[in-house]
């Protein structure tokens, strides 16, 4: 147990994808423009990492790995299909995002629209993908340790966005060189942020 919710620490504070890592940064500059809708696709990235992280967890073990198709029978104990593995994660993603966009469309029109062309373009945000792939390059030992994992990197990426998306808001209300208005400004907080998050290098978990 100690270990799951160690992973979880670090996912979210230590490795965070944003601040540490640099991944998915494309929807984190785009729509960290408002805080209400930072909240939404926040969520959505949370939703569609525990459910791909665990199933391509799964995949790879039961599936993909040396050896795992075994239980098919003799012949099938040397088949190595870990070749697949970015096919298959990649399948398995988009299918999921397919599924949170039609739930945000059927209960949130008003969060569908103003997310607009960037929910379904989880389907290609590297920090989904990259939660499968370290969860891979890892070698968690079970289902619990993969769950943290996928939680974690998702709730870093959504305390990132929602942060930046906040400090913007009241960006507004103060008078930014002409030269840095926009993405500039948006780049030199994302980098004090990070510097920021460099201190919880320091957490022993």
């Amino acid at each position: 147990m100690q270990e799951i919710i160690n992973i979880f620490i670090k996912s979210v504070f230590i490795d965070n994808m944003i601040f540490a890592l640099f991944i998915g940064m494309c929807s984190y500059l785009a729509v960290s423009k408002t805080v209400k809708t930072s909240i939404g696709l926040g969520v959505a990235v949370i939703f569609v990492q525990i459910i791909t992280v665990p199933i391509n967890y799964f995949l790879l073990e039961h599936v993909m790995k040396p050896g795992a198709l075994s239980w098919l029978g003799d012949s099938f104990k040397e088949v190595d299909l870990t070749f697949l593995s970015f096919m298959v994660y990649i399948a398995t993603i988009a299918a999921m995002t397919q599924l949170v966009e039609m739930i945000i469309e059927k209960f949130s029109p008003a969060l569908y629209n103003s997310l607009g062309i960037f929910l379904p373009l989880i389907a290609v945000n590297c920090a989904i993908l990259a939660g499968s792939l370290f969860m891979e390059q890892r070698e968690y030992k079970n289902i619990g340790e993969v769950l943290s994992w996928g939680l974690g990197s998702g709730v870093g990426w959504m305390l990132a966005i929602v942060s930046l998306a906040a400090v913007r808001e009241k960006l507004k209300y103060n008078k930014i060189p002409a030269p840095l208005r926009g993405i500039g400004i948006t780049f030199i907080i994302t980098g004090l942020m990070g510097i920021a998050f460099m201190s919880f290098l320091g957490i022993k978990v």
